[in-house]
């Protein structure tokens, strides 16, 4: 009787959505994964704990996702927790006196859809808009060059207003980038307006309804159910390409495997590379990146101070909030919103201004710029609180830091990498490290001679007046 061969062993340094999501394809493909991660818990920067300080269990920030991150939720769908994703096709911009402003989409063809309900924003007056309107018109239907400026600069060349620049643009592309509008390159902010129009759906965001961790949980069942194997509080701290092997060094131990995939954040590796000419090129280009960071102001309040789900801050510090005790329903179950009172988290992007403060005075500064936006809060006491700072969230979006994302290959053919900051086509979003992971297991399905080797899903196709753009 003939044997089939062994199964090609592959070895995932890093659970973040990288990691899991090329072990996850890979599993599904025959290979026998085994996934490192130095932490007790998955999901890398998208992840939840325990916080010791409030016995609650938080996210480390804030993740949504939108319709037009088809490989996000492609992977969704396979892990099996594409139910736990909540839906919505309207924004909510309030200004500092309560004010509210709502976007949705209206019938008319795309990238029209929005137009009535920008038409209405009080936030901007006649001016703003028609400034907005004749810069959407090169951002949504023509590619826009690197040429190092910066998202600022060519905003000001396109004649915005200062209300265009701060009630518009920062809210959208901070957000969407993690780097203030000086720092962000066309093409990276060019991007995020263009697949956001292409169709209706695209905008449609989506927020998880349970805690980040317990999310990606399911991708660790879906790699053990396929005969992978989860190593937690196990780093790689080095690893030896061979000829037939790669070797990898663990705290204690070393083990070979078939392959490696090495799905670390860029300040996560360069301090495992080997010490060999090949490593050269990839230390030079993980030198030019550096860290944007991310904070999240959790507070808890003895009442509910708003219905909103989520909402667009705009004109103070804080950017972002999500009523998290509604948006996850776990935390009260049986009993009313009203009884449970509210949980909510702020958001900030690009948050340089907050990393020096102490945790107790970004919570003095965020709870009176929240009672500006929600009266209800005015009345409401806060019972505690908690701040986390993601110092190393995402990579900034530079003006020419395409030229240092390295390809999912290396200059050893056993060895692959994914994470958001290698060349994707995508910024520093899940969706860029989803396709990341997807990519690296393509690439390493093609060298052990694996069909099919496709992982990654199209895009989503643009409708309307958009079909005519490509």
């Amino acid at each position: 009787m003939t044997q089939s061969p062994p199964q090609p062993t592959v070895a995932i340094a890093g659970g973040g959505l990288a990691g899991l999501a090329a072990a996850c394809a890979l599993a599904d493909s025959g290979f026998r994964v085994t996934l490192f991660e130095r932490r007790p818990y998955l999901g890398g920067r998208a992840s939840s704990y325990e916080h010791p300080g409030t016995g609650e269990i938080v996210d480390n920030c804030q993740h949504v996702l939108f319709r037009v991150c088809t490989n996000l939720v492609e992977f969704y769908r396979r892990i099996g927790v594409e139910q736990q994703i909540r839906w919505y096709d309207e924004m909510t911009f309030i200004e500092p006196s309560g004010r509210a402003s709502v976007m949705h989409a209206s019938p008319l063809p795309a990238p029209l859809h929005t137009m009535p309900s920008f038409l209405r924003f009080p936030f901007l007056d006649a001016t703003d808009k028609l400034a907005i309107a004749r810069a959407m018109i090169p951002l949504t239907l023509t590619t826009q060059p690197d040429t190092g400026d910066s998202f600022a600069q060519w905003l000001q060349r396109h004649g915005q207003t200062q209300h265009a620049i701060d009630r518009f643009w920062k809210p959208i592309l901070i957000s969407a980038l993690s780097e203030e509008l000086d720092l962000i390159s066309v093409p990276y902010a060019a991007q995020v307006v263009r697949e956001s129009m292409k169709t209706p759906a695209a905008r449609h965001m989506g927020v998880p309804t349970i805690p980040l961790t317990e999310l990606y949980n399911a991708a660790g069942d879906y790699i053990r159910a396929r005969g992978g194997e989860l190593q937690f509080r196990s780093a790689v701290t080095e690893f030896q390409p061979e000829t037939s092997q790669v070797c990898v060094q663990l705290a204690q131990r070393q083990q070979a495997f078939d392959y490696l995939v090495l799905a670390l954040p860029f300040d996560g590796l360069d301090s495992i590379l080997p010490d060999v000419p090949e490593s050269a090129r990839l230390h030079e280009m993980l030198s030019h990146f550096e860290c944007a960071p991310i904070t999240g102001i959790h507070l808890w309040f003895d009442r509910q101070i708003s219905d909103l789900d989520h909402a667009v801050l705009l004109d103070r510090t804080i950017q972002w909030m999500f009523h998290k005790s509604r948006l996850q329903p776990m935390r009260s179950g049986s009993v009313s919103a009203e009884q449970v009172g509210s949980y909510v988290e702020l958001v900030v992007s690009a948050s340089k201004s907050l990393i020096d403060k102490s945790r107790a005075e970004i919570v003095d500064l965020a709870v009176p710029e929240l009672r500006e936006f929600f009266p209800a809060a005015r009345g409401a006491s806060l019972i505690k609180s908690t701040v986390i700072k993601e110092v190393h969230a995402t990579y900034s979006p530079r003006p020419g830091i395409d030229a240092y994302r390295a390809a999912t290959q290396t200059a050893w053919p056993r060895v692959f990498l994914a994470g958001d900051w290698t060349a994707t086509g995508w910024p520093a979003t899940m969706e860029g490290a989803v396709r990341s992971g997807y990519l690296a297991a393509e690439a390493l399905a093609r060298a052990a001679g694996v069909t099919p080797a496709k992982f990654l899903v199209a895009d989503l196709p643009a409708s309307g007046l958009m079909r005519l753009f490509g």
